[in-house]
């Protein structure tokens, strides 16, 4: 996985590694990647003007159908890391994030990954993306209100 194409625009989630999120070692736990890929998508929404929230109320949820991290470096307790978030392609029916995150202490690419996700509607079965659904995901993030 690479960076973000130039012309993909991407979202920063800004988090401070809490003592809880830690391993015996002073280790950010591998599991919690995935936890700061979600918080991140979450603000990647909202600065598209939407909110999962939203989306689940007009019937549509995207759950996640494949998880990757590839751990490059280290991150500890107290730490404060930036998690990039850009969505690298759309389908019929999913799409995928990617993820960079990068310890701010060294500037360095620490941990990168991405996550499949596949709309579903009430019935918990795939369904073709609609217009409206499509048009969110494809938001530039510059010409709509971020959600609170």
């Amino acid at each position: 996985m690479s960076s973000a194409p130039q012309d993909v625009p991407v979202t920063e989630e800004r988090i401070r590694i809490r003592y809880g999120e830690t391993d015996q070692m002073g280790h950010a736990y591998y599991a919690n990647y995935f936890y700061w890929f979600e918080q991140a998508r979450g603000t990647w929404c909202r600065e598209r003007g939407f909110s999962y929230r939203e989306m689940e109320a007009k019937g549509y949820m995207i759950p996640v159908v494949e998880a990757h991290a590839n751990y490059k470096g280290e991150v500890f307790y107290d730490d404060w890391i930036r998690v990039r978030v850009w969505v690298s392609e759309i389908k019929r029916a999913s799409m995928r994030f990617d993820y960079e995150i990068i310890n701010e202490s060294t500037g360095k690419v620490t941990t990168t990954g991405y996550t499949w996700h596949v709309l579903i509607g009430q019935e918990h079965k795939a369904v073709t993306m609609p217009t409206e659904i499509r048009e969110w995901l494809t938001r530039d993030p510059r010409e709509h209100p971020t959600v609170p």
